[in-house]
């Protein structure tokens, strides 16, 4: 079990839970003064490639692209934390201070690009973690991307929780001439000192809903997507979030309930035990409910629902949400016929 430590400024964690693949683990003396601050440290990832297939039948996309691995954003609640133990790196603490950058993802998607084998298609951005997360306003790799993606006329969808998309606005308004860009906002909560606890990196609430308004008024197509929903926690505010987000110019507003991977769960069961004990078997329980006892569940289907009184209750929030608010959703699809193909001596554009 790991030593409660007091949890670095700015942080979502305070702890680094054991990684499961590691054969041995560095256990901090609980007498020592755990640092006020954690600095990030930045790495050069790797890859030779970017874009990720995608198998699974209830994701919504075919590829992804994820400019970093790692998040400083640091959400208690993120489902991504667990990916970096295959960095042989912690889901806690690890994953918001040791982000891995793709500074050649540019010049590797615009290879991928201009591959005969490539089939045009919508690219996600990103699968797993923030495109825009801090580090994003100096390295620019998704910005890069973009202008990639821009020049072959490839449709993208992007999703974030950080008003910086709004710095693209000429790339994304140069994919909506032609019907080739979504841009979905998490919205996960309206009360911005809860935001302030829970995503302690990331952009207020109504700099959120302030972007999504932004990129309505440029005609850029523009969503709220409410997640996780927390049950006992956060359930409650769908409805209004669902207002909200109408009012600020969203064409649609979707939700997903809350679902903790192995690592994940040590960290926010952690964190919600530091901010709100009195909630936490609260909360727990709920969890549980959602997922057959269980605090995940991958099976396609029901992952992103859940089951049993408490995924029937935030759809009825939901729903309630819908009518109070007048929101009709307008479905949105990308056109993937506008591609054109690109020579290859755009890729000298990246050179170091």
């Amino acid at each position: 079990m790991d030593a409660r430590r007091d949890q670095p400024k700015a942080r979502g964690t305070g702890i680094n839970p054991a990684v499961r693949f590691a054969r041995s683990r560095f256990e901090p003396d609980p007498a020592d003064q755990p640092p006020d601050r954690v600095d990030t440290v930045f790495y050069e990832d790797s890859s030779v490639s970017v874009v990720s297939e995608n198998r699974s039948p209830d994701l919504p996309f075919e590829a992804s692209l994820n400019p970093y691995r790692g998040c400083e954003h640091g959400c208690a609640y993120c489902y991504a934390r667990p990916t970096h133990e295959y960095l042989g790196w912690s889901a806690g603490l690890d994953f918001e201070t040791r982000i891995l950058v793709k500074s050649n993802a540019a010049r590797l998607l615009e290879s991928a690009l201009s591959a005969p084998s490539w089939q045009p298609r919508p690219l996600f951005l990103s699968g797993v973690t923030d495109p825009y997360q801090p580090a994003e306003r100096h390295r620019q790799v998704t910005r890069d991307c973009l202008a990639v993606l821009a020049r072959f006329r490839n449709p993208v969808s992007l999703i974030t929780k950080n008003s910086l998309v709004l710095r693209d606005r000429d790339l994304l308004a140069s994919f909506a001439a032609w019907g080739g860009v979504s841009v979905s906002l998490s919205v996960t909560t309206l009360d911005s000192g809860l935001a302030r606890r829970m995503e302690p990196r990331t952009a207020s609430p109504r700099r959120r809903l302030e972007a999504v308004a932004a990129l309505a008024e440029a005609g850029i197509p523009v969503g709220v997507m409410a997640a996780p929903m927390i049950p006992g926690l956060t359930d409650t505010e769908l409805p209004g979030i669902v207002a909200a987000a109408k009012e600020a110019g969203a064409r649609w507003v979707h939700y997903l309930p809350l679902r903790l991977p192995r690592g994940t769960d040590t960290v926010f069961l952690d964190w919600l035990e530091r901010e709100f004990p009195g909630k936490r078997a609260r909360v727990e329980d709920r969890l549980r409910s959602l997922r057959g006892g269980s605090l995940n569940d991958t099976a396609p289907g029901r992952r992103f629902r859940g089951t049993g009184l408490w995924a029937q209750t935030l759809r009825q929030l939901y729903e309630l949400g819908v009518r109070r608010s007048g929101f009709t959703a307008r479905p949105h699809t990308l056109r993937t016929d506008a591609f054109r193909p690109v020579g290859g001596k755009q890729l000298d554009l990246f050179a170091r």
